[in-house]
């Protein structure tokens, strides 16, 4: 079994019984043979389209395609296509179950020079063709893709082809030509003609049972190869050798200018590729694949690095220093204390801000138990590429209902420090971190209703992402923190003197900000190759599907983040610095930094993107994103370093 097998075959364990949870095959035959076991239409849906080159996505019907009958219904979209902006509606392309099609006319645009409106959907057309927005058609809940031969006579395979290709200066990016050349210097070419190869498996009656009819099948691939052809006229013909260029400038008056837009459908007979398989030439032909074992294996590294360290510190010198001190009976042996038990009565002073603190940290175990059921469903399989928006909608449905963990460890920390002001507490704790993620996507969203994109949520949308967080998350905190607040004042192990020990001068290495600045330098090493693979996804439209990898990934992190935590507070401690509770969550948390600076690093280096919008979109979200990964490493920091000290003045005896 090679490399590629072993990954699909990781990430999609158990999938013999549910490939698709909630999607059924569908069983198409010919017309004249359609059943109530089988139908005979392939329906072809069309997406929004996109580009590496803007973050700003656009529905199909902005640039005046051709449209399908206004009695033809949409799919239904969930919360997180809404989101995430997937416009999905039915499309004029006509298409029947083994019948093949060879130049059929879908419709045809005319526009006047005489006509303002004309003018400007040729511009969008121009727009778009130069910032090279891609198609995205689905059928049978297949993406439409295009395959390109790579090196060593491999297939690449990726979502999506171009709505047109442009020519300047010589270059062009329209790819391999089959009997057409450019001949303009400035040009751009409208992608007017499509030809679709749909392959499907036939079936047999040992693997299907008695419920198909044998002269039909299942579809498997769709693949498109788009064309550029000037028809000169109403004829099609799709061997034509010249390519329809749009009008560099506006039409003049009494001019006009004509598109006819055609397709071909082919269909294709393959039995060796079954229908529960039907994905993995588009997953087997992402790049960098066997970049993942490298991302593995440095983190392991790391890890096994840093608890080779912690061990050497909890059997070896922590285990000496604590059987000393245990060992002192006398006044005169108490003087020579020295290190980390020195500040035993001030090691559990309530911080500064100990309010802030203590939402915040509520807020991160929302945000942890959010990823973590997000990623065991998606290695389950319930959250395959093939089920769209599922992702995203598991992922917010679970924010708003690990309202009552934020709420009750809030409460609980709160309660700790001595605060009495229960009402704020709770008040903030659903407020603060949900109404600032909030607060930037709504700004973001008002620019995208500016740009008319499809990623702009609709109102309706937004007062539903409302209610969920006002009607569900809030009190659901609420009850979080009523339990917390009524449990027991935490004990600590140790009384806190009534006044505060002063802290010798510090050395450059123990100071604040450098141990902060050099605590998410590990975890940041854990995770920055998986980032480059999530970072595509997001803004590179590549189908990210390794989710096995990610939750191994997000293990290694916080294992990372609790151990560096716990090493940089042991070596503050016997520096006799006392203040912990800020510096132990925000060491951990300084990895959002990095975070923040990568994804710098991925705009000016990876992306294509000039436009100002596109560039305060690209940020806003990038904040968004930084924000919540602060709070869920800051908090996974902070706990571990609880659990350590607590642990460690436990065990010692003081007087």
């Amino acid at each position: 079994m090679n490399r590629i097998n072993f990954l699909i075959l990781f990430n999609f364990i158990c999938v013999d019984s549910f490939y698709l949870p909630g999607l059924a095959p569908v069983n198409f035959c010919k017309k004249s043979d359609e059943s109530d076991t089988c139908k005979s239409e392939v329906q072809l849906f069309v997406n929004r389209l996109n580009t590496e080159e803007s973050v700003i996505p656009y529905e199909y019907n902005h640039f005046d395609f051709c449209l399908a009958d206004e009695t033809a219904k949409s799919p239904v979209e969930n919360l997180g296509q809404v989101v995430f902006g997937e416009r999905i509606r039915p499309s004029p392309y006509k298409i029947q179950f083994m019948k093949n099609e060879t130049c059929k006319i879908v419709c045809r645009k005319t526009y006047s020079g005489d006509n303002a409106k004309d003018n400007l959907l040729l511009s969008k057309l121009r727009k778009g063709i130069s910032l090279n927005y891609q198609h995205h058609w689905i059928v049978d809940n297949m993406p439409v893709t295009t395959c390109v031969s790579s090196e060593h006579n491999s297939q690449y395979c990726s979502t999506g082809f171009q709505m047109g290709c442009y020519s300047r200066n010589g270059k062009h990016n329209c790819g391999k030509l089959e009997g057409q050349s450019i001949t303009q210097q400035e040009a751009y070419y409208i992608h007017n003609h499509v030809d679709l190869f749909i392959t499907y498996h036939s079936g047999a009656k040992e693997e299907w049972g008695n419920k198909l009819n044998y002269k039909g099948g299942r579809i498997i691939a769709v693949k498109a190869k788009a064309k550029s052809i000037d028809y000169k006229g109403s004829e099609c013909r799709p061997d034509a050798s010249e390519m329809l260029s749009l009008p560099i400038k506006k039409l003049e008056k009494g001019s006009s200018f004509e598109i006819l837009y055609t397709y071909s459908v082919t269909f294709i007979e393959n039995n060796d590729v079954k229908w529960s398989s039907r994905w993995d030439y588009i997953l087997e032909s992402m790049p960098h694949t066997n970049i993942q074992w490298f991302s593995i294996l440095n983190s392991l590294v790391i890890v096994l690095f840093l608890s080779g360290m912690v061990a050497m510190i909890l059997l070896r010198t922590l285990h000496k220093d604590i059987a000393r001190y245990n060992q002192i009976d006398n006044g005169e042996d108490a003087q020579e204390e020295f290190g980390w038990k020195l500040v035993h009565g001030d090691v559990f002073r309530p911080p500064r801000k100990g309010m802030l603190l203590s939402v915040l940290l509520g807020s991160g175990v929302q945000v942890f138990c959010m990823t973590l059921v997000t990623l065991v469903f998606a290695c389950l399989g319930f959250l395959s590429p093939a089920n769209r928006g599922a992702l995203m909608t598991n992922a917010m449905m679970l924010y708003v209902m690990m309202g009552s963990p934020a709420g009750y460890v809030s409460a609980r920390i709160y309660k700790s420090f001595g605060g009495e002001k229960w009402k704020s507490n709770i008040l903030l704790t659903s407020m603060l971190a949900p109404g600032i993620v909030f607060g930037l996507f709504f700004i973001m969203n008002l620019v995208l209703w500016a740009k008319e994109s499809s990623a702009a949520v609709p109102f309706s949308t937004l007062l539903i992402l409302l209610a969920l967080w006002l009607l569900v998350s809030v009190p659901m905190n609420f009850g979080g923190a009523f339990f917390g607040f009524r449990q027991r004042r935490l004990e600590h192990p140790v009384r806190t003197n009534q006044i505060p020990r002063l802290i010798p001068e510090q050395s450059i290495y123990t100071q604040p900000i450098p141990g902060i600045v050099m605590g998410g330098v590990l975890p940041f090493g854990c995770i920055f190759i998986q980032l480059f693979f999530i970072l595509n996804s997001i803004w590179s439209s590549q189908m990210y599907y390794m989710f096995g990898f990610l939750l191994l990934v997000f293990i290694i992190l916080v294992i990372t983040c609790a151990e560096t935590t716990v090493l940089l507070c042991y070596f503050h401690l016997c520096a006799e610095d006392y203040h912990w509770w800020w510096r132990s969550f925000l060491t951990s948390g300084f990895t959002a930094v990095y975070l923040f600076w990568y994804c710098c690093h991925y705009f000016f280096t990876k992306l294509q993107i000039e436009d100002a919008a596109s560039g305060f979109l690209y940020f806003g979200y990038t904040l968004i994103m930084v924000f919540l990964f602060n709070l869920l490493t800051g908090t996974i920091g902070f706990f571990a370093c609880f659990w350590f000290i607590r642990k460690i003045y436990s065990v010692v005896k003081v007087d």
